[in-house]
């Protein structure tokens, strides 16, 4: 029940995400990323899993996680050249690193919630 609960919530919060970046520049990237997640945490919630989606999905956001990380301006700079200043202050990204970070961030709560679905449908 709670898995349940859990990938409605996932669901939902991704499907606004989805709906917060339609009109981004890189609309075209996010908007399928966070719809993606939403549907296989949606389908999840009504106990159809589908692992090996689950795994190409993580592979792919981990991969751009890991170039968001180490990027100019990238989430490294935020924490070792710009000593973590709040990337929450505003919904409008006026520095390059609060973008970056942000997405990271995004990425790895992805990533966990498809892992979760992944572990808890017994792999492949």
């Amino acid at each position: 029940m709670v898995l349940i609960i859990l990938n409605i919530i996932f669901c939902l919060s991704f499907l606004v995400f989805a709906w917060f970046n339609v009109n981004d520049n890189d609309s075209w990237l996010w908007v399928p990323i966070y719809l993606a997640a939403s549907v296989f945490c949606g389908l999840a919630g009504f106990g159809m899993f589908f692992p090996l989606a689950y795994l190409l999905l993580i592979g792919f956001y981990l991969v751009y996680a890991i170039i968001l990380f180490f990027r100019k301006d990238g989430v490294k700079d935020w924490i070792f050249k710009y000593k973590q200043p709040s990337i929450t202050e505003s919904m409008q990204a006026t520095k390059p690193y609060i973008e970056m970070t942000r997405e990271f961030f995004g990425l790895l709560i992805i990533s966990a919630a498809l892992a979760l679905n992944y572990f808890m449908s017994g792999g492949i």
